[in-house]
Parts: C-alpha cells; sequence; structure tokens
C-alpha cells in the first residue's frame, strides 16, 4: 500500500487475515475509492473522539476491513446503521469514558451515506468523529477489481479483457462483481474459454442486449 500522501496506484492486497494465494477471498484492490480509508485505517491513533464511521456502497469490501480492524484490537460495529441507536451510542460513550473499553479505538461501519441519525446526542458524536467513505471505482480500479475476482474464482479471462469490459461495465463494486461471476459461469457451461463472445452475453445478463453490443 502507498504511505499516506502518495498516489495510491490501484493493486491487490491480502490483508493479514489468511493466505495470498489464488482463489483466498480475503483481498481486496486498492485505488483511488478507498486508499483514504485504508491509510486511516492503520492509524487509529489519530481519530478524533477515538472513533472512525465507515461507508461505501455494496460489495466495497467494508466487512473485510472491518474483520481486520477487529484483528487490530479495535472494537467495530459492523451494520451500525441497522442496529438500535441507544446502543450505539452507549458504544460511543465507553471508549470516552473510564473503564475497559477507556481510549480503545471503536470504527462504525455503515450503508452509503447519509446514514440518517435519529437520536440527536448519537448524531452529534458521530459528526465529530472520523468520516471515512469508499466511492465508486473508477476505470484503473475496475480493470483490478476485474482481474481480482477472476483470480478468486480461478477464471483465466483471455487478452484485452479489462480494455473491453471496462467502458462496458456499470461502476459499481456489485456490478463488477457480478460480471466476473456471469463470464465464469457461461465459460463453464459453454465449456469454452472466457473471450469475447463469454464476455458480450456476460455484460447481456446483467444490462440488457444493448450492453453487450456496445462498441
Amino acid at each position: 500500500m502507498a504511505p499516506s500522501g502518495s498516489p495510491p496506484n490501484p493493486s491487490q492486497i491480502a490483508l493479514p487475515l489468511g493466505s495470498a494465494a489464488a482463489g483466498d477471498p480475503e483481498r481486496i484492490v486498492v485505488g483511488d475509492a478507498n486508499a483514504r480509508a485504508l491509510d486511516a485505517l492503520q492509524s487509529p491513533e489519530s481519530w478524533p473522539y477515538n472513533t472512525a464511521v465507515l461507508t461505501g456502497p455494496p460489495r466495497s469490501g467494508k466487512s473485510l476491513l472491518g474483520r481486520w480492524a477487529s484483528a487490530q484490537d479495535i472494537a467495530v460495529l459492523d451494520d451500525a446503521d441497522a442496529l438500535d441507536e441507544a446502543q450505539v451510542f452507549h458504544r460511543w460513550n465507553a471508549v470516552q469514558q473510564g473503564g475497559s473499553e477507556a481510549g480503545r479505538k471503536l470504527l462504525l461501519i455503515a450503508g452509503r451515506q447519509p446514514w440518517d441519525i435519529a437520536l440527536p446526542d448519537l448524531r452529534s458524536r458521530l459528526g465529530g468523529s472520523l468520516q471515512l467513505a469508499i466511492g465508486e471505482p473508477d476505470d484503473d480500479m475496475a480493470a483490478s477489481l476485474i482481474e481480482a475476482h477472476a483470480q478468486q474464482r480461478g477464471l483465466t479471462l483471455a487478452p484485452g479483457a479489462a480494455d473491453y469490459l471496462v467502458p462496458r461495465t456499470p461502476r459499481s463494486f456489485a456490478a463488477i462483481e457480478r460480471l466476473v461471476a456471469e463470464i465464469d459461469r457461461i465459460s463453464l457451461e459453454r465449456a469454452v474459454p472466457a473471450t469475447m463472445s463469454v464476455w458480450r452475453a456476460a455484460l447481456e445478463a446483467i444490462e440488457g442486449p444493448e450492453q453487450g453490443r456496445l462498441l
């Protein structure tokens, strides 16, 4: 991973959760969309009020990052926006006040912003905490995501796959993951390599016939 302040070249990293071999799901692609969040998670001593709030779109790696943070003795509440707000407020207070949790870092993971918080005290407290938002992938990151998902599936893509697929793929983590899954499925069903005819069929499966015919 590039140091804080360095241009984040998209790449694959294996977080220290297990093997980094092909087929290992414990991988995350680093790019403009998540580099700031990754840097901040490695420097929890700088979090205001000992708390960070991580938001982002589906399948963007939020829970994986939460599992890594938990292994670093950071208290993690995943899907915090679905929990009882009084419970979340209690955990926030626990890392501020005396007791066994005092001084411990707290990571709250929620879905895409805005997190509509009804409890005024919780809303004001979290407003002063570190806000970390994962954005949607740019073209370079999308290409790296396609490669990463293919590697995890043991799927070999023919040369030129990224050049063809990136301009035609909806720009979201979930759509890119689904696209590679469709390429893998169609390639296996047809018992053919994952070449352009398979890519087109996969694009049609996720977006309709016009998407697959785009030049």
